[in-house]
């Protein structure tokens, strides 16, 4: 009985436990919000709210537009991107873009020294074959930056969008075929194509190499009165499928006649009854009278695609280096590329 009532009366009787219980309880509410609703000061947070700083070291086109606003966000609703072409901000970039064009042999007008944490990226919009001194460059990029499907960052020169207009838009055809040339080298598969194909059927031929240049705002417009167009590659290589099928073809309004990498390959892109294939046919003269005999009902089904789909160009530099800021978060990090002309000859 002492013993009870020792124990009623003691700091650590029944008062005494509620209070520790209801203490112990709070103590974990704070140690918990502490966890999982850390401060939004903290030094974390305040790293990621910062804009990722994307340095170009030199524009790839030769007019440089105006960067020193949000443009990212202005133009492609693309938050916490800067950019910049400003060198003395190296220290800050996240990301250093180097546009092949522009790169120098040897490396005195690079950077002396990769900053921790700093992603270099090369980038191109050439074919392999027309890009030379690859092999200068091995063990300097972490990403790269090009028309193939496995860059690290893809930028196509186009696309087809989602478009629910459900309307087929066929321009008035004047002529058959049509091209528009302006680097004209008999070397090249696409001038042994067209010397043997116009053995067989007359095509107008626009552009510098024919003296009849086409202004910007004049391309399209002349284009779309052909039935057909001849979006030749100046080169055969996987995923390079320029804007001579974006552009010239699909958006102008005529149906592209592909000279480029195999069938398979464009029908990643658009599809499969949107264009000819040169390759599809046993001989030149076969195509030839492919196009020549073609009725309306059919060459009408070669633009079925605009019922779903528009094109898009991407014609904008700005957009394109943008893009690396929406891909950042996913890419790969402390990885050097270490024969970058063998990956891009691959």
């Amino acid at each position: 009985m002492p013993w009870t009532l020792q124990l009623r009366w003691s700091p650590w009787g029944r008062l005494g436990v509620k209070a520790l219980l209801t203490a112990g309880m709070f103590v974990a509410i704070l140690w918990n919000l502490r966890f999982f609703n850390p401060s939004k000061d903290s030094g974390e947070d305040s790293k990621h709210r910062e804009p990722l700083v994307i340095l170009v070291w030199e524009w790839p086109s030769k007019q440089v537009p105006n960067i020193s606003r949000d443009v990212c966000h202005e133009l492609y609703s693309i938050t916490g991107c800067k950019l910049t072409t400003e060198r003395q901000l190296l220290q800050q970039a996240n990301v250093v873009v180097f546009p092949h064009s522009r790169l120098q042999p040897g490396r005195d007008q690079l950077p002396k020294e990769r900053l921790p944490g700093q992603n270099w990226v090369w980038v191109s919009l050439e074919s392999p074959s027309n890009t030379r001194a690859l092999a200068a460059w091995n063990q300097t990029f972490n990403w790269v930056m090009t028309y193939r499907q496995d860059s690290d960052i893809f930028i196509p020169y186009g696309k087809l969008v989602p478009n629910r207009s459900a309307t087929v838009n066929i321009p008035a055809k004047t002529n058959l075929v049509s091209w528009v040339i302006s680097n004209y080298q008999r070397t090249q598969k696409r001038a042994e194509v067209y010397k043997n194909l116009s053995r067989y059927l007359h095509v107008n031929i626009y552009g510098k190499a024919n003296n009849k240049p086409l202004c910007k705002d004049c391309l399209l417009p002349t284009i779309s009165k052909s039935k057909f167009y001849l979006a030749f590659e100046n080169s055969i290589h996987r995923d390079y499928i320029t804007e001579k099928l974006w552009r010239n073809s699909l958006l102008a309004g005529t149906v592209p006649v592909v000279l480029g990498p195999p069938r398979a390959n464009y029908e990643q892109f658009v599809p499969a009854d949107s264009f000819i294939h040169v390759n599809d046919f046993g001989s030149l003269e076969e195509l030839a009278t492919y196009l020549k005999t073609m009725n309306s009902s059919r060459y009408q089904q070669f633009f079925a695609w605009q019922k779903r789909f528009s094109v898009k160009l991407y014609t904008d530099w700005r957009e394109r280096i943008c893009a690396i800021c929406t891909a950042y978060p996913h890419l790969s990090r402390g990885r050097l590329y270490p024969d970058l002309q063998s990956w891009f000859n691959s």
